[in-house]
């Protein structure tokens, strides 16, 4: 297939919609990436690129750009919650690749995809209401009464996908039975506990901490996932609710706790979403988080996303058709999410989930415990 003669439009300039924009549009795509927001941003903290992103960043030109933001790491370690060492291990496709897992905050992630991609190809304030999909083309319908239409859609509007529940699944999302605190702080402050570079996760009852160094900013990403049965998108939190969620953890983690600056912490509640039967129709397709969110347990959800835009891209140049592109697609990505999506739902201990939730198990909190989804 003639790639240079589609036309296509994404909705979202988040990890997947920026990283398929680049992608498509260096094979010669006419791409226009849509934003509802009227600046590109990304709050919250740290995360981990697996060596296979990173190559495909490499393929794909931009490389470069993520590297000058972002630390490489050797290896992770899980410890107790008082410092033992559980195991340390290298990172998994490091040979295969010949690339090492490296460290970004979010932000700066961002920046850098939107940043390579040509002038004037995201258009922001463009709040998808409604899209049409009509076999051959879809057209999509922004909240400022613009309209689009395009012989390929890609939703990438995350979890709470427009895209997805228009087209394919009217699911809602699912509450993991947690919350996560994030924020980013000084290096100085976290006692030289990661300043060899290196990811380490302390598990303590009901509570992982994960410390992920971004040394290239004299930072280090802070991030306590703590069971709670609060649903609330955006709960509200005190700082003595987060250093009771680490108590009886290493005294320096709490220590960490009790210095964070409110102002600076991201709170949210965790949710996912059940497996979506199909991801696509015949003009329009779902990746990243509109088609597989998951709990971040293995650090996969962006991971996920890159990983989608390399196999899109690469299906489109050698299939036929668009619907045989999708359909490869598909079938290439979707068992693998599938089961990152059922890996990251059992993150914690029978023991764990029943303290909080009685009588249920990892993995099966959501069936139970989701409320109505509200915003924060």
């Amino acid at each position: 297939m003639d790639i240079k003669n589609l036309t296509i439009a994404v909705v979202g300039a988040g990890y997947a919609g920026a990283a398929a924009a680049k992608a498509l549009s260096d094979l010669g795509a006419n791409v226009t990436v849509y934003e509802q927001a009227t600046a590109v941003r990304e709050v919250g903290a740290g995360i981990g690129l697996r060596p296979s992103s990173v190559d495909q960043f490499n393929k794909r030109g931009s490389g470069e750009a993520i590297k000058a933001v972002s630390s490489p790491s050797d290896a992770f370690e899980i410890l107790t919650g008082d410092a033992d060492r559980i195991m340390i291990e290298e990172w998994p496709e490091k040979e295969a690749y010949a690339e090492t897992t490296r460290f970004i905050h979010r932000g700066d992630f961002i920046e850098a995809l939107v940043r390579v991609l040509p002038a004037g190809m995201v258009k922001l304030g463009h709040k998808l209401e409604k899209i049409e999909d009509l076999g051959s083309t879809a057209t999509l319908h922004f909240a400022n009464g613009e309209t689009a239409s395009a012989d390929l859609v890609i939703g990438a509007d995350g979890i709470k996908s427009v895209v997805r529940e228009a087209l394919f699944s009217d699911q809602q999302p699912v509450f993991a039975g947690e919350h996560a605190y994030r924020a980013v702080i000084d290096a100085a402050g976290t006692f030289d506990m990661v300043a060899d570079g290196n990811l380490r996760m302390y598990i303590g009852r009901g509570t992982k901490v994960y410390l992920l160094p971004l040394l290239h900013r004299r930072q280090v990403s802070f991030d306590i996932t703590a069971l709670n049965p609060d649903s609330t998108w955006a709960p509200v939190v005190t700082k003595d609710d987060i250093v009771k969620s680490v108590e009886g953890f290493d005294e320096r983690i709490v220590e960490m706790a009790r210095n964070l600056d409110m102002d600076t912490v991201n709170i949210r509640a965790v949710y996912d979403i059940d497996p979506v039967d199909t991801w696509h129709s015949d003009a329009v397709v779902l990746i990243g988080d509109a088609a597989h969110a998951m709990c971040h347990h293995q650090g996969q959800g962006a991971n996920s996303a890159i990983l989608d835009s390399g196999a899109l891209a690469d299906a489109l140049v050698i299939a036929e058709s668009i619907p045989s592109a999708l359909a490869v697609f598909q079938a290439a990505r979707k068992p693998v999410t599938d089961e990152l999506q059922r890996i990251s739902r059992n993150g914690w201990t029978d023991d764990e989930v029943n303290e909080v939730f009685p009588g249920q198990k990892p993995g099966q909190i959501g069936a139970t415990t989701v409320g109505a989804l509200t915003e924060g």
